[in-house]
């Protein structure tokens, strides 16, 4: 088992239209991990986290080999699989409480797009989970202006209108990034959301997405398989190693890398 040890149209922060809660100071912490075990099977967990405080502000990357269970910490604090044991605390909440509606957004590795619909209704499912009430039948003006933004800064503007399915696999990344940053969430949690773009793009994406979270306050923790990249894009590194990495390792280990 792992063990983890250690301008007009926009608002003030930059990161889209004035939202009703601009202004109002967010807690520090974003995300606490208290003796957290994680896993399926509770006689052969994947990973136990004693203690992890994660700010508002900080990016964190997680990066290892394949299969050591970096996607399952993350759908874990996601809320999408419970911990065997221990205290998950996510945005103000105690799962297994859910964070309040639009605050977490979570770009999966399969994207989890609508194939059949636009690009905009895409996005607009982020903004609606933001920035209208749940009851209402049609979004708000909010929900549709950062719609809208969100697309822009993606560089999807012209294809808007284009249902998923005729877009390339980068393309559909970038319209899973725009539908997270419309919700103006309080956390981004982002598995190989940097995959099938090329440099420019990459660069782009990760720029916007990484200034989305210096200027809103937000928290980022991002699944990264590229080493370097990780490094390069993160204030802190968490390296999961079963093994495969340090030869010298009789089990799986994790630990933070000082960067």
């Amino acid at each position: 088992m792992t063990s983890l040890t250690s301008h007009d149209r926009l608002g003030k922060n930059g990161a889209g239209p004035m939202s009703k809660d601009e202004g109002q100071l967010q807690d520090d912490c974003v995300v606490s991990l208290e003796g957290v075990v994680i896993g399926f099977d509770s006689n052969n967990p994947l990973l136990k986290v004693p203690d992890l405080t994660i700010k508002s502000g900080e990016i964190v990357a997680i990066t290892g080999s394949s299969g050591v269970g970096k996607t399952t910490l993350l759908r874990t604090i996601a809320g999408l699989i419970r911990p065997i044991s221990g205290t998950l605390r996510v945005c103000h909440s105690t799962l297994p409480s859910q964070p309040p509606r639009g605050s977490v957004g979570y770009i999966p590795q399969r994207l989890g797009l609508v194939r059949h619909a636009s690009v905009r209704h895409n996005v607009m499912l982020g903004a609606r989970a933001g920035h209208t009430n749940p009851l209402s039948l049609f979004p708000s003006s909010e929900a549709i202006e950062h719609t809208d933004y969100s697309i822009e800064r993606m560089g999807l503007t012209d294809k808007a209108n284009e249902p998923i399915r005729r877009l390339s696999g980068g393309q559909q990344r970038r319209v899973a990034t725009a539908r997270t940053l419309a919700q103006n969430p309080k956390l981004i949690m982002a598995d190989e959301f940097l995959s099938e773009l090329d440099e420019e793009t990459l660069e782009k994406v990760l720029s916007e997405v990484t200034g989305y979270v210096r200027s809103s306050g937000a928290a980022l923790i991002v699944v990264e398989h590229d080493f370097a990249r990780a490094k390069s894009m993160a204030d802190r590194l968490l390296l999961i190693d079963d093994g495969r990495v340090n030869p010298f390792l009789s089990e799986t280990t994790a630990e933070e890398v000082k960067i």
